[in-house]
């Protein structure tokens, strides 16, 4: 989730826009929440934390920034020890990231491993993570999840578009994942743009019924990943973002939100919540 609120402009800030967003969260299902790419407004941690809901809290460090440059660093480890410094003490969180689709290189191997060990030193009773998006495609429809900075992590997140960026929606049934390390993963990112309001054929794309099946074919495709231990779909609702100007779709705005801006429900909420239902009836079960 971004730190956007609904139905105005702005960041959201204070614990009403936080207790609003989570809200939605709580009411989807979640247990969990990625506050990506940065730092939220210490509300959001101290409002999860009276929620109940665990969260995943990052630093921006992402793409192709300047691994090379020792200033970079600098301001990286600065912007995690802020971070962790303030929110450490909060019950909800359980994951650091250190970084978000970040290409790999041996730089930005270097850099990544510095801030692994700071946030190791700050707080070594919390699991370190980071987003990745780099796989090998040993074959057509098979994924290899290798990207070295694995190695040095307690968890890593893997973000995906299949049935977006990349295919159609079924492409999922017959795309297998493995990964040479013994770590488990969170689907950081997966899901496809949807305009709330716009109807038509599953096939489709930017309608709420082709975001709809893309949730399907995931969650059929995500149980069957053993390694696999969590979820953050991106995104809970849709946020502004300049680049995105398809006229009468986008219109300004990311329209992956399984809400929109306003706050309406598509589609893809309610067969996610279906989901979360499902796996929260099973946890619940006689032999737990």
């Amino acid at each position: 989730m971004h730190e956007e609120t609904v139905g105005r402009s702005g960041r959201a800030h204070g614990e009403d826009d936080a207790r609003t967003l989570l809200g939605y969260a709580k009411e989807l299902g979640c247990n969990f929440v990625r506050l990506a790419h940065y730092p939220h407004d210490e509300s959001m941690t101290r409002t999860a934390d009276r929620l109940g809901l665990m969260v995943w809290s990052e630093i921006p460090v992402y793409q192709g920034i300047g691994f090379k440059d020792p200033q970079t660093l600098v301001k990286a480890r600065q912007q995690l020890t802020e971070m962790i410094t303030r929110d450490r003490n909060h019950a909800a969180i359980i994951l650091w990231s250190v970084s978000n689709e970040t290409p790999k290189s041996s730089e930005r191997n270097a850099f990544l491993q510095e801030l692994i060990k700071t946030a190791r030193t700050l707080d070594p009773t919390r699991l370190i993570t980071t987003a990745t998006n780099q796989t090998t495609a040993s074959e057509s429809h098979k994924k290899v999840l290798d990207d070295p900075i694995i190695a040095d992590l307690d968890v890593f997140g893997v973000n995906e578009y299949v049935g977006w960026y990349e295919g159609v929606p079924a492409d999922m049934d017959i795309t297998t994942w493995t990964t040479p390390y013994n770590k488990p993963m969170i689907v950081s990112e997966f899901g496809g743009d949807a305009k709330q309001g716009l109807h038509g054929p599953a096939s489709q794309r930017w309608t709420e019924e082709y975001q709809e099946d893309i949730y399907k074919h995931q969650i059929a495709a995500l149980r069957k990943i053993p390694f696999l231990r969590g979820t953050s779909p991106w995104i809970l609702k849709d946020f502004r973002s300049p680049h995105r100007q398809l006229p009468g779709i986008q219109d300004g705005y990311n329209r992956k939100g399984l809400i929109s801006d306003s706050g309406e429900r598509k589609k893809a909420f309610y067969v996610l919540q279906q989901f979360y239902r499902e796996l929260a009836a099973q946890d619940a079960g006689p032999n737990r």
